[in-house]
């Protein structure tokens, strides 16, 4: 039996100028240029029409509750660790008074956060990899919140800076874990939506910092509790994650025998994208 062949569209060309001139009269196009691939590997381009937008009510109903529980452990898990990086941002002018420091110099310990937030972001997504969404996240969080005590108790201003830089490779951890377990539990059809909803954690662990910091007053030492609320917030997501099973996408995908990623798979696999997508990898860059 033949295939059912679609609307033929051009093929996408080569080179950067040619792809961003036929993406650019695309946008004016309500179809979509869409690849096909057969099961003989042959490539085809077809105009298809776009999939139609469901109700926002109809989705989140889609989730069920093991859905909805991964979501909201994730959302959790992001909003801590949200939180424990503005308790610092938001208190700068507490820290210098009680480290004898300029402000200049304690926003030094927000660069080395986000210096070594990518080291993190690639050690843990490599743990999630192997060794499943649960129990990397759990002993991220846990540590998170055990930093956050380390800086309360850091009596030298040197010993603040390198408890933050530890923070940091721990902070870019959670983020991966976070989202995979969130969205893989979701349908595909959802993952746009709440993939956008995840990402505001990010603004509700602004705005819980900013509230607990007016809460707590403005004397110089009110910054440890503001610091122990957020040690709370990670220790608790780490327990809570705990009384949920793994993702079962992972599951499934140990059982039909995916091999574990190995650091030195995962370096030749992004040497390979790098090469293939450097343009879009710098645009996403960007884009963040």
């Amino acid at each position: 039996m033949s295939e059912i062949m679609g609307e033929p569209a051009e093929p996408i060309p080569r080179g950067i100028w040619a792809t961003a001139k036929q993406s650019f009269w695309d946008l004016f196009i309500w179809k979509q240029r869409t690849e096909m691939v057969n099961e003989y590997g042959e490539v085809r381009y077809e105009w298809l029409a776009p999939p139609r937008m469901k109700n926002p009510f109809t989705l989140f109903a889609s989730l069920g509750m093991r859905g909805w529980a991964m979501f909201l452990v994730g959302l959790f898990a992001w909003m801590a660790d949200a939180f424990d990086f503005h308790a610092l941002s938001i208190q700068t002018v507490k820290l210098a008074d009680y480290y004898g420091e300029t402000r200049t110099s304690i926003t030094t310990a927000i660069t080395l956060t986000l210096l070594l937030r990518s080291v993190g972001a690639a050690i843990f997504g490599l743990f999630a990899d192997r060794y499943g969404r649960k129990w990397p996240l759990v002993a991220n969080m846990i540590i998170l919140g055990v930093l956050q005590i380390g800086t309360i108790y850091s009596g030298e201003f040197s010993h603040f800076l390198a408890v933050r830089a530890v923070f940091g490779l721990f902070m870019g951890g959670v983020y991966g874990s976070a989202i995979a377990m969130a969205l893989e539990n979701c349908p595909v059809d959802a993952r746009g939506l709440m993939s956008g909803i995840l990402q505001q954690g990010y603004s509700m662990g602004y705005v819980f910092a900013a509230c607990a910091n007016l809460g707590v007053g403005g004397s110089t030492d009110s910054w440890k509790t503001v610091f122990w609320i957020g040690a709370g917030l990670s220790i608790a997501a780490g327990l809570v994650r705990i009384c949920f099973p793994e993702s079962q996408q992972f599951i499934d995908a140990k059982k039909e025998g995916h091999k574990h990623i190995t650091p030195a798979d995962f370096w030749q696999d992004t040497r390979i994208m790098l090469i293939k997508e450097w343009k879009m990898v710098i645009y996403c860059i960007f884009l963040m």
